[in-house]
């Protein structure tokens, strides 16, 4: 009898260690939005001077998991260090509040934040390589396009490349190293909208 116990209580024992807690997951963000008091006045909302139109990620990047590179033809897909949000959004949030910066303050949304009318200029962000290196390096290479209100003069079109050294170890140093290669871009782009008036 004890024997019979033994052998139905077992596999449930086992069964149920298996099940045991999962792994922790881990949310990054690459730069948290401003307070809502600096995105508007009294009065109503602030009109966009510049919006971000659209943002284009590789497909191997386009996901929820963390990937970083471990080798010429290998990739790790974390499933415990994943993005707070969609990774496009993240970029465009992050690009936002990096160009207002730049700026000196000027007030940039992202595509549908804004009600408040047309923006003087848009910025489109296609990025070609978000690549992530743990405990070494990250490269952000985007090819980006401004384009006037006004229409009266063409879009200004550029590439931007920026590699950031992680500094420290783990995934939190290497989305701090792509949020400091984003602000790289970000400052090229201010440049830009500047230099065209």
């Amino acid at each position: 009898m004890t024997q019979l116990r033994l052998a139905l209580v077992l596999p449930i024992l086992l069964t149920a260690a298996g099940c045991g807690g999962s792994p922790k997951r881990h949310f990054y963000t690459l730069q948290a939005p401003p307070p809502a008091s600096e995105r508007s006045v009294i009065g109503g909302p602030i009109r966009p001077i510049v919006e971000i139109d659209v943002v284009t990620l590789p497909e191997v990047v386009d996901r929820a998991q963390i990937v970083a590179r471990t080798s010429d033809h290998r990739l790790e897909i974390s499933d415990t260090h994943r993005w707070a949000e969609p990774l496009k959004s993240a970029i465009a949030n992050a690009l936002a509040a990096d160009l207002s910066s730049e700026l000196g303050g000027l007030p940039v949304w992202v595509r549908g934040q804004s009600t408040a009318g047309e923006p003087d200029v848009r910025v489109s962000l296609d990025v070609l390589r978000f690549e992530s290196v743990l405990d070494d390096a990250v490269t952000l290479e985007a090819a980006w396009m401004l384009r006037r209100k006004d229409g009266e003069r063409p879009p200004v079109r550029r590439r931007s490349v920026a590699r950031e050294a992680v500094q420290g170890g783990g995934y939190e140093a290497l989305v701090a190293a792509h949020g400091r290669a984003l602000v790289r871009i970000a400052r090229e782009i201010a440049a830009a909208i500047r230099s065209e008036g």
